[in-house]
């Protein structure tokens, strides 16, 4: 396993960078994948009932999921862990650090406005950045197979929320979770170092 863990690692990041490559090309230049992706979202818009669908959107808004990456992270660091606290500080600080510059240069309009800066989606950006860090600090206490479907879950259901209220077009949202996947394969990279090197050290100290 620990043989196969590096190149399966370096697949999964060179994936999601080409992915988001590839989405980001399409989202500025136009031409059909762009059309396509207009013509589906103007399709999707306005289903569902606009209440639930505007709370999913906002489960991606600062106000609702920071506080729950606080809280995951203060927990951890309550629990001796604040070098995997930090780590997923710091990876929190680093979406605004690219989704901001991506939306000035791709200056895409939104669905429903002549409004630019919509690629990629900040409020998806935020979902998966702040539900897959809580999911990674989390899961030596609770386990990964019950935390990251319920990040998963969260980020998708956001995504529909943003789709179904006309918030964002589909692209927009598959740019963000092609670039957040980058951001999260290296943050669960570094807190599996950093525990590791933990373990060492505590092995070596004497006991008593």
């Amino acid at each position: 396993m620990p043989r196969l863990l590096g190149p399966l690692f370096l697949s999964a990041l060179l994936c999601c960078a080409v992915l988001f490559a590839l989405i980001t090309w399409a989202a500025a230049v136009g031409g059909p994948v762009r059309r396509a992706d207009e013509r589906l979202e103007l399709h999707l818009v306005g289903h569902g009932p606009r209440q639930l669908t505007e709370v999913l959107a906002d489960l991606g808004s600062m106000p609702v999921a920071l506080p729950v990456l606080a809280l995951a992270l203060l927990f951890a660091l309550v629990r001796g862990h604040r070098w995997q606290a930090l780590a997923g500080a710091v990876t929190m600080v680093l979406v605004p650090a690219l989704v901001v510059p991506l939306k000035l240069w791709i200056d895409r309009p939104g669905p429903l406005t002549e409004a630019t800066g919509y690629y990629p989606s900040g409020h998806t950006a935020t979902a998966m950045v702040a539900y897959g860090t809580a999911a990674v600090v989390l899961a030596p206490f609770a386990g990964a197979r019950r935390t990251a479907p319920v990040a998963v879950l969260l980020t998708v259901a956001t995504g529909a929320g943003l789709l179904l209220r006309g918030y964002h077009w589909p692209l927009d949202v598959l740019g963000s979770v092609a670039l957040c996947g980058v951001l999260l394969l290296l943050l669960a990279r570094v807190v599996r170092m950093i525990s590791r090197s933990t373990r060492r050290s505590s092995s070596r100290t004497p006991a008593g």
